[in-house]
């Protein structure tokens, strides 16, 4: 399957006519080829948007774009089992959870479409003679640059908010998987979509992605990815004094008090770490455990852990394979010389008999006794690996949740409404959940950390605050 770039309504092959391999994670096999991008693809992309956002779509008043943007959620809906097959082949996911982005990127057209036409300014009362009011306005063309490991949410939550916002845009995925944004991109234009609004350039992220953070017609950037990457998207923006929406990963820690319901913690601590088999910025790969409860609870873990089964994408066990080999590889290398530094492989998980030899598997895998400064305890691995560590009260529960460099996400299993209260103020991190984690998906709830998790927010209203730029206007009339 030879897939091109989708440019100003229609598909572009790329201007070199290179082309670059899709693997399969569940095969290791090629099975899809996409357009190499150079500077030149992305300019055509650019100038589209720009085009697109000149002639009509910025203007277009608030109601149009809110009915198109639900048609476009329709449509969305409609193709959902389709996409979810595209994106579970393509990243290795287990096709349910392929089906959960699917229903996901529908949603997030839905309430942005749903929020169009409630975006809007202030009155500021100055005095009988002067009235202030504030305006929000598109900002022109945005830039997305969307990982592999969720392709069709992450879209999602980006594009459709700066659609909403009234922008156009450029869109480059990962190189290791871009086939569900390219079918999304023609279903978009099936449903009403006018060229030129939303344009996709597929490529190495040296080159086409590169491309697209230096451009000078690009009004703002998105980019999840590595706290190293994210780095030059920044660097590149600043050239341009263009601003940034980065989110960059996470170390989530989840703290588990003696007072817990453990059996409702459980299987939300598995799930945490074992969904899209680890790679998952907010992924809870700590768990911090009472001392009162400690051992019990670690225990509970290594059953749960001694019963996941990791297999083809297509055969929808609890784990999929990772992305890639170079992915699993830097996976097993954290697991290397556990022994010399004095840590536990309390459980791990099962590969399927019928798992292909070719896929880039990782079993899920339990440690204890790691300290706290530790690289196993203070990197993001993006693996099915789960950290776990003893505290004792609840300060130490805090200076461990706050010991790394992130502050994406945290989880906290305690009855104790006090505590509940301290904890959700004392952690740093961009959410904090109590006695559950994720708030299934949650649209609506602003997403974003600091540190090397990144800058800004997406997803709810946040999200169109970031899109849009303030305008101010004073107006003097003669008092009555």
């Amino acid at each position: 399957m030879e897939c091109r770039n989708w440019i100003d309504g229609q598909f572009l092959g790329a201007e070199s006519g290179e082309l670059l391999p899709v693997t399969d994670p569940s095969t290791g096999e090629v099975f899809a080829r996409l357009a190499e991008s150079s500077q030149i693809d992305v300019d055509w992309a650019v100038k589209a948007a720009q085009r697109a956002s000149q002639a009509h779509w910025r203007t277009l008043g608030a109601a149009q774009r809110s009915h198109l943007l639900l048609r476009c959620a329709r449509t969305l809906a409609d193709a959902g089992e389709e996409l979810a097959r595209l994106e579970s082949r393509d990243t290795g996911k287990p096709l349910r959870q392929a089906q959960a982005d699917a229903a996901a990127i529908a949603r997030y057209f839905e309430f942005y479409a749903g929020a169009v036409d409630k975006l809007h300014g202030q009155t500021i009362p100055l005095g009988p003679d002067l009235t202030a009011f504030t305006l929000r306005e598109p900002l022109g063309v945005t830039a997305h640059i969307i990982p592999w490991n969720y392709p069709l949410q992450i879209f999602g939550r980006s594009v459709a908010a700066s659609l909403a916002a009234g922008n156009t845009c450029v869109v480059k995925p990962a190189e290791e998987a871009s086939l569900s944004l390219l079918r999304v991109a023609e279903l978009l234009h099936e449903a009403g979509l006018p060229a030129g609004v939303l344009n996709v350039c597929t490529g190495w992220g040296r080159q086409a992605g590169q491309a697209l953070a230096c451009h000078t017609g690009i009004n703002h950037i998105s980019f999840t990815g590595s706290p190293a990457t994210g780095r030059l998207v920044a660097q590149a923006a600043a050239q341009n004094f263009v601003p940034v929406t980065l989110e960059l990963g996470g170390k989530s820690p989840q703290l588990v008090f003696s007072d817990a319901d453990l059996d409702a913690a459980l299987p939300v601590v598995v799930n945490a770490i074992v969904q899209n088999a680890g790679q998952t910025c907010s992924a809870g790969s700590r768990v911090l455990i009472q001392r009162a409860i400690y051992s019990d609870f670690v225990e509970r873990l290594a059953e749960a852990f001694k019963g996941l089964l990791t297999g083809a994408a297509a055969d929808n066990l609890d784990c999929g394979p990772l992305i890639s080999a170079a992915q699993r590889d830097r996976v097993r290398s954290y697991l290397n010389g556990l022994e010399d530094d004095g840590i536990v492989v309390v459980a791990q998980g099962k590969l399927d008999s019928q798992a292909p030899e070719g896929g880039f598997y990782q079993v899920p895998v339990l440690l204890d006794h790691v300290p706290p400064q530790h690289r196993l305890a203070q990197e993001e691995i993006f693996g099915p690996v789960l950290v776990a560590q003893p505290f004792g009260t609840e300060d130490e529960a805090v200076a461990l949740a706050n010991g790394t460099p992130y502050s994406l996400v945290a989880g906290v299993w305690t009855r104790d409404g006090a505590r509940q209260i301290r904890l959700a103020r004392r952690l740093r991190a961009g959410q904090v959940f109590i006695n559950n984690y994720g708030a299934g998906g949650g649209v609506e709830l602003p997403f974003g950390g600091s540190g090397q998790s990144g800058i800004g927010r997406e997803k709810g209203f946040e999200a169109l605050y970031a899109l849009t730029s303030l305008k101010t206007v004073a107006v003097r009339h003669d008092g009555a």
